[in-house]
């Protein structure tokens, strides 16, 4: 059974699933697909988003604006601990730092990115962090504003060794998405062959960076099986090793949130 740890549910297509909801959701359930989390990028989208999963308890939610965003309602840390306080929220986010794809000013994401990171301290729930080419100000700003109180998760790691050691310091898992099982990544395998065993998660991105054999097409969260499978080849383990231990570590970074 495996828990996919960032989604964006309210964005798959759902046209092989003859555009039911509960369909897919069926089907997911049928390929092993214990929980999910679905991921908020915008304000707008959310109160949807959430009234879409609702019915089903073994899908949560998180509740933020991805640093790219940039219209739209711009929460203020009231805002965000208003919203984060629904039972169906587990983390804050998804959060963080663009410099490769700027839609909102560096300086509003930095401030954005602490809202969040000060939301989460109040509620006591953790952080889905984007980071992308700003490596240095996303471990900056998480070490600044405390964000170690919450730990959280770096959400579909891109980075060096070096960057997830800092990570790890600072009480984040390090989840790993269909990128890993790319051509090119050698970098990004190699933290999954070091990271300790208890501090890894799994996750798709669907719609997004659907995995080798799917890349380039739409991707759903029972893809997330090709990605236990790449980390299960580099560490020398089972398939259902990885999804039991990132089942685990999955529960165990909420339920300590909790």
């Amino acid at each position: 059974m495996f828990i996919d740890s960032h989604c964006h549910l309210d964005r798959i297509d759902l046209t092989p699933y003859q555009g039911s909801f509960d369909n897919f959701v069926s089907a997911a359930n049928h390929h092993g697909i214990s929980g999910m989390l679905c991921i908020a990028i915008d304000l707008e989208a959310y109160p949807a988003m959430l009234e879409l999963v609702r019915p089903y308890a073994h899908i949560n939610v998180s509740v933020g604006v991805h640093p790219n965003v940039k219209e739209g309602w711009e929460p203020t840390v009231e805002d965000l601990v208003a919203l984060g306080g629904e039972g169906k929220v587990l983390a804050i986010g998804e959060t963080g730092l663009d410099y490769y794809r700027i839609g909102c000013a560096v300086t509003d994401q930095q401030q954005r990115f602490r809202n969040h990171i000060r939301a989460a301290k109040i509620l006591g729930k953790p952080l889905i962090i984007h980071t992308r080419e700003a490596q240095a100000d996303t471990l900056r700003i998480l070490a600044e504003e405390g964000a170690a109180d919450v730990g959280g998760i770096i959400h579909c790691f891109t980075e060096d060794w070096a960057f997830a050691e800092r990570a790890l310091d600072l009480n984040f898992y390090i989840s790993f998405s269909g990128i890993i099982t790319f051509n090119n990544t050698q970098a990004i395998k190699e933290v999954a062959k070091q990271v300790p065993h208890d501090r890894y998660l799994i996750e798709t991105d669907a719609p997004y960076l659907a995995p080798v054999p799917h890349r380039g097409k739409p991707n759903y969260p029972l893809y997330v099986r090709h990605v236990a499978d790449c980390i299960a080849q580099l560490r020398c383990v089972s398939s259902e090793e990885i999804a039991m231990q990132s089942r685990k570590n999955f529960h165990s970074l909420f339920t300590l949130a909790g």
